[in-house]
Formats: C-alpha cells, sequence, structure tokens
C-alpha cells in the first residue's frame, strides 16, 4: 500500500514552493540562527495546520487507526478506573492531539458499555484535523491547550503520541563545554550549528563527562504541558494516560526524527513538510507528577499493557462476530503487541490523583 502510495505521489505535479522554508531563511539570515524548538515548532504547526497525515494515503498510521481495539481498551481502562473511584458524575473525557478521533470514538463506545458517558473536551489546534474529529465527535468541545479545559469535576486525559510532536532542544558536547544546537543556513539548506551557550549548568550530573559529540535533548514544551497537566489533575481528581515512544532518562542521543510517506526523512530538507518528532523522556513526565502530588505507574511496553487489559480476549471475541476479519485481526494485534513492532519502543505510563484507586495494568 506504502509503495502504491509513493508511485501515486510521484505523478503527481511539483509542490508549489515552501512558504515556510523561505520565511524561515529570511529570518536566518536577518537576525543569525534560529533555536531547533523554534524550527520544529513552526514546522509541525504548518504541516499539521495543512493536511490530515494519519492512514496510508498520509504520513504514518498510529494505533487507534490500526485497530478499534486499541482505543476500546483505552476506554475500558477509564471506565474502570472511574468506576472504582465511585463513578463521579462530573467527570470529563479529555484527549490531548486526538488526530482523526479514531481513538476518542473507539474509547467512548466502550465506555458508553460501562454506563460511563462523559463530556468530551479535545485539545486541538489544526483547523483540518477539527473537521475530521467532528465528524465522528459531534458533541465534543475543543481547545487550544490545556489552560482552558474545564476547572471543576475529575478529568480523565488521553495523550497518545501527543508529547513527541512538541519542539525540544538539543545540547551538544564540545571541547569547550555543552552548546546549544542551532539552526542556521550553508550552502542553500537548513543545517544545526553549535552556536548558543555555554549550557553546563543545564547537563544533568550523571550526563556531564559524556563524550564530546554527545547530544541532550531537553523540552521546555514538555515540561510545560506536563506541568499545566499535573496542576489540574492533582486539583481536580482523575487521571492521565501517556502512550508514546521514549525512554528512560537522563541519557544521551539524538532522537529527532522526520516521517514522510510512511519512512524516514530528511529532517531539515522541507520544514512544514514533514513530521517532526522526537523520543519522549517519561522520567520527566514522573518528576513533574510527583511534584504535583500524583501517583505515576512507571511506563511499560505497550504490548505488555494491551495484554495485561484482555487485546486476546478481545481479539478473539471480534474473530467469532466476524470470521472473515480474523487475519486482519490477528495481524493488528501482532502490530500492537509485538516487541519487534509496537509492543517494545512504546511505553504506556499513568498519571492518578492520590484519592483515586490504582490503574488497571500496571
Amino acid at each position: 500500500m506504502c509503495e502504491a502510495v509513493r508511485a501515486i505521489k510521484r505523478q503527481m505535479p511539483p509542490p508549489e514552493p515552501n512558504a515556510l522554508a523561505d520565511r524561515l531563511t529570511r529570518l536566518i539570515e536577518t537576525a543569525g540562527p534560529i533555536p531547533l524548538a523554534q524550527f520544529m515548532a513552526e514546522a509541525n504547526a504548518h504541516y499539521y495546520a495543512t493536511r490530515d497525515p494519519l492512514g496510508a494515503e498520509g504520513d504514518f498510521i498510529t494505533a487507534p487507526e490500526i485497530s478499534q481495539m486499541f482505543g476500546e481498551l483505552v476506554g475500558l481502562w477509564l471506565a474502570d478506573l472511574w468506576s472504582r473511584a465511585g463513578k463521579p458524575s462530573t467527570a470529563h473525557y479529555v484527549e490531548l492531539g486526538p488526530g482523526r478521533g479514531t481513538l476518542a470514538e473507539d474509547a467512548l463506545r466502550a465506555m458508553r458499555a460501562a454506563r460511563f458517558e462523559p463530556p468530551i473536551h479535545l485539545v486541538e489546534t489544526s483547523g483540518t484535523l477539527r473537521k475530521s474529529q467532528a465528524g465522528r465527535l459531534p458533541t465534543a468541545r475543543w481547545h487550544d491547550d490545556i489552560d482552558s479545559l474545564p476547572e471543576t469535576g475529575p478529568l480523565l486525559v488521553v495523550a497518545n503520541e501527543f508529547f513527541d510532536a512538541l519542539p525540544i532542544r538539543q545540547i551538544q558536547r564540545t571541547e569547550k563545554g555543552w552548546f546549544e544546537l542551532m539552526i542556521g543556513r550553508k550552502e542553500g539548506s537548513f543545517v544545526p550549528l553549535v552556536s548558543g551557550g555555554p549550557f553546563d549548568e543545564l547537563i544533568p550530573e550523571p550526563l556531564a563527562d559524556a563524550p564530546i559529540g554527545s547530544i541532550v535533548e531537553t523540552s521546555p514544551a514538555v515540561e510545560s504541558a506536563a506541568l499545566a497537566l499535573a496542576g489540574r489533575i492533582s486539583a481536580q481528581g482523575g487521571a492521565a494516560l501517556v502512550i508514546d515512544y521514549g525512554y528512560q532518562g537522563p541519557a544521551v542521543g539524538d532522537t529527532l526524527q522526520a516521517i514522510a510517506d510512511h519512512g524516514f526523512a530528511d529532517v531539515f530538507a522541507d520544514p512544514g513538510e514533514c513530521d517532526l518528532t522526537a523520543h519522549v523522556d517519561f522520567s520527566v513526565l514522573a518528576r513533574i507528577g510527583r511534584a504535583a502530588g500524583l501517583r505515576v505507574y512507571r511506563p511499560v511496553a505497550q504490548g505488555e499493557w494491551l495484554e495485561a487489559l484482555g487485546i486476546g480476549a478481545r481479539t478473539m471475541a471480534l474473530t467469532k462476530a466476524a470470521p472473515e476479519r480474523r487475519d486482519e485481526l490477528v495481524a493488528a494485534r501482532k502490530r500492537l503487541t509485538d516487541r519487534s513492532e509496537m509492543g517494545s519502543i512504546f511505553k504506556v505510563m499513568a498519571l492518578v490523583s492520590t484519592d483515586w484507586p490504582d490503574p488497571a495494568a500496571f
């Protein structure tokens, strides 16, 4: 399927000149190199505002688009937690970066089966994706950021592949210390340059003596979003379920990547025309959650979490109801849970209010 899509795109007319690239070029030529975080933020803002990137005809496929089972199990996880918390009638369903609304649609269907029908709140800035979400979730309310979410009632938050798209900073060790990588222009191309700094004081002590050339990533945007989210849950009750690819820091490594046509692309070649992401440091989310007084449940592998929730039984039930879908369902379960596919690299973490029960599958 991906090869067929690429063949079709090769036959399409050449793209229009990249206005964002032109604007960033003028900015750099006028004021000098810009922070990587600014480059990534502007590129992703343009990218998501101008297209639906999901599915076979887009650039990538997320877990909810692979199978209904993913969203259904998320919904049952939320409904179980809500039920054991005493079924508060004021609870809200919140999703950060909800894509096409597929996960929410499947999760809410499962929640309704458990007699839980909360109001729906979607944090989404892309007008294109909002239109797609509205088709599936006509009663939803949309928000530009976490700050405008309801201030009363528990929040049950889902963040699936949300934090990885937030902009990062990269700091590299040189012979003169740790300096920030900025984005400049060289021979007509965008290139990373060692420029801002030194920033030795920002480097965690265990990494201070990393080899020359090592890169440490930080994300003020991730920290800001996590602080806002943790503060709300601490004050209002509820929980957040974070699903993303990432690691437990502190660690060195360059994880910035670009995805286009279901494959890797050059990060700097065509800003705004590829999806830019970086691996999430789950230790940062854990630290912020604990500081806000929440209980933090360690990140577990996505495959392990889905199996504990019963994806095997759900696969069998759907196969029994529709035997012609057997191969499709078995393949979807494998893709979501197998260590060689999404099962290992994707992690699941929960942040839970102190007066709520322990969540399932941790």
